[in-house]
């Protein structure tokens, strides 16, 4: 019963089992009331002609399926009032919830085709349309496959019910010829199953067309949309850099001109000192800021979370340099492709990794693992046995500017921050002084993204 779109899946249920579903069963319902409470059903005009037991026996019926309609009418109240609810009722259960009503449907249509003429029920024909029903509104192979064999189980339980009374009934008045004329196990019934069955695979068939497509279309879509912002980004990149770096350029070059010219005055030097490093600190956080703004030039990948964490451990962590660090990993396989920039995941893994080694000071421990999460997300973890992070700083980390070092930025973080968010992912942290700190990523995934070629 696990759906990879919940989401998705919920629109789905809204659509077929509220909007259209309530609608049609209250019209059933009312038809089902005047049948079974206001007809003559089974006293005057029965639907089996070859019915031929007493009638004091059809009243019995006729009264237990009217208890049966009322105890179908309240179970269908209470799932009209979870349905029109559905935005408060959590996704599991609302998916039992229109399983349980196909299962129940199925198994009441069953009876009334048994008390209305078994194989020569017209509603029969009620059958097909639960088949469709049960493929529209499961997206799930498992559940349509199950529901369509139990639609199948009940059909043949009601037809072989009322033959059974009826051969009971011809063998009490032996008369062998109207025995033969109810049974069941003929050409017409097979055929009847053979139809259900091949609903039930057109309708699972077309809707893996129908979901094949639409993935594509939305794949595309999205690529379109991250291609369509990033270039604005990088338009506007450009126009920053130009107007900002070059006039820093221009007073850095005068500045360290002026300073060889006046090396005898010293105040005037230690001015002009004061003004290169500002400069210089002004250039790097306008460097950094591009990278903050996601402004860096790209093209939207299908990328392997792994092997980009793998190329980010890399790069803080290269083999020519001997650090005293132990990385742990523990990735988990067959996790779903992520759609993003190259540059934005690695910029993510990578300010991650150096505030952690940073945080290390050169010697210590390093986890990072990788598991599927929640609604079909890719969760992240790299923690380590650092210092920690103090209570009151947990939820400024992140914010631009904040830092603890003496040369930080204050950027990294809140570049991790900005990135993951672009993607629609989220970012924690869980810390405690003296035991590290673990950063935890979840990035969404699309069902379509689990497909690899």
């Amino acid at each position: 019963m696990s759906s990879k779109d919940p989401a998705q899946q919920t629109e789905r249920i809204r659509l077929i089992e509220r909007d259209l579903g309530l609608a049609v069963k209250a019209v059933v319902l009312a038809i089902l009331f005047w049948f079974l409470y206001w007809s003559s059903w089974v006293v005057d005009s029965p639907a089996n002609p070859n019915v031929v037991l007493d009638k004091v026996t059809w009243m019995f019926a006729q009264q237990a399926m009217q208890y049966v309609f009322l105890l179908y009418l309240a179970f269908n109240f209470g799932v009209a009032f979870i349905l029109l609810g559905n935005r408060q009722v959590a996704f599991p259960l609302l998916q039992w919830t229109v399983f349980m009503v196909a299962l129940v449907d199925g198994l009441f249509l069953g009876a009334l085709v048994a008390v209305t003429g078994g194989i020569g029920s017209a509603l029969y024909w009620l059958y097909p349309v639960l088949i469709v029903r049960n493929c529209l509104s499961f997206k799930a192979t498992g559940p349509q496959v199950i529901l369509n064999l139990l639609m199948l189980l009940f059909y043949t339980g009601g037809v072989l019910l009322d033959a059974t009374i009826g051969a009971m009934d011809t063998i009490a008045l032996e008369d062998e010829a109207a025995a033969v004329a109810v049974s069941p196990l003929g050409g017409l019934f097979v055929w009847r199953l053979i139809l259900l069955i091949a609903v039930a695979a057109w309708s699972w068939g077309l809707q893996i067309l129908f979901d094949r497509q639409r993935q594509r279309q939305d794949e595309q879509q999205e690529l379109a949309l991250r291609r369509q912002q990033l270039e604005a980004a990088g338009r506007l990149a450009a126009e920053i850099a130009h107007q900002l770096k070059n006039p820093l350029s221009i007073i850095n070059n005068a500045s360290y001109t002026l300073q060889r010219t006046l090396k005898e005055g010293k105040t005037i030097t230690q001015q002009i000192r004061i003004i290169r490093e500002e400069v210089e600190k002004s250039d790097r956080l306008i460097t950094e800021l591009m990278g903050y703004a996601q402004l860096a030039e790209g093209r939207v990948e299908k990328l392997d979370v792994s092997e980009e964490i793998e190329r980010a451990v890399l790069q803080v962590f290269p083999p020519a340099v001997e650090y005293d660090v132990q990385i742990h990993r523990n990735y988990a396989p067959g996790l779903p492709l992520l759609l993003a920039q190259r540059n934005h995941l690695s910029e993510i893994f990578v300010n991650v990794l150096q505030n952690t080694r940073e945080a290390l000071d050169g010697h210590g421990n390093i986890w990072i693992q990788t598991s599927p999460g929640e609604n079909y997300s890719i969760r992240i973890s790299i923690a380590d046995d650092g210092p920690g992070i103090a209570p009151e700083n947990t939820e400024r980390i992140f914010a631009p500017y904040f830092t603890t070092r003496e040369k930080g930025t204050g950027l990294g973080l809140a570049i991790v921050k900005h990135n993951t968010e672009m993607y629609g992912g989220q970012i924690t942290v869980e810390s405690e002084l003296g035991k590290g700190v673990r950063f935890i990523l979840n990035f969404p995934a699309r069902t379509l993204m689990k497909l690899r070629k």
